[in-house]
């Protein structure tokens, strides 16, 4: 299950980077919002690299904005493989991605905590972070579907009162 859930959670993770990357850049084109180079100086400080003022590291942000998304993906694929699954479980990952993003720019020094922001520049984040959450749990979703049901899937619809997605289980499993 592990091996499966590695290359289908980076898959599922860069889909989900894709996906919040055309809507940030939808979503720019109409509020004249400027690009973040904050993964970026995150990248630069966890490499070591040093930050250079004045530059904007286009190269190191796009690898730094999708290579987290395709790694943190991977918890999501995890989720997927184990039955947890559907919009229920992709809001539980949003915050998940939100943490991941925050713990990486606090602990470099790169951010603040979210509760500082102005409220409009956290409204945004939280929204790019749900539709990327939104859209890697609909690809690891359907990826760990293929597999049928997972374990907490096949829980629930033995237990009575349980609600399962599942259906009936075949006999013998």
């Amino acid at each position: 299950m592990m091996k499966r859930a590695l290359w289908q959670g980076l898959v599922a993770g860069a889909a989900g980077a894709v996906v919040m990357t055309l809507g940030e850049k939808v979503e720019q084109s109409l509020t004249g919002r400027p690009d973040s180079h904050v993964p970026a100086r995150v990248l630069e400080r966890l490499t070591g690299m040093g930050e250079r003022p004045g530059r904007r590291p286009v190269p190191l942000n796009r690898a730094m904005h999708f290579g987290q998304g395709a790694l943190v993906g991977v918890l999501r694929s995890v989720m997927a493989q184990a039955g947890l699954r559907g919009p229920w479980s992709s809001a539980m990952f949003a915050v998940v991605r939100l943490t991941n993003d925050q713990i990486l720019e606090n602990a470099t020094g790169v951010g603040a905590p979210p509760q500082t922001w102005p409220r409009r520049e956290l409204v945004v984040d939280v929204l790019h972070k749900t539709v990327y959450a939104f859209a890697t749990g609909a690809v690891a979703d359907a990826l760990a579907a293929r597999n049928g049901p997972g374990p907490g899937q096949r829980h629930a619809a033995m237990r009575t009162g349980r609600h399962s997605d599942v259906g009936p289980l075949p006999k013998g499993t």
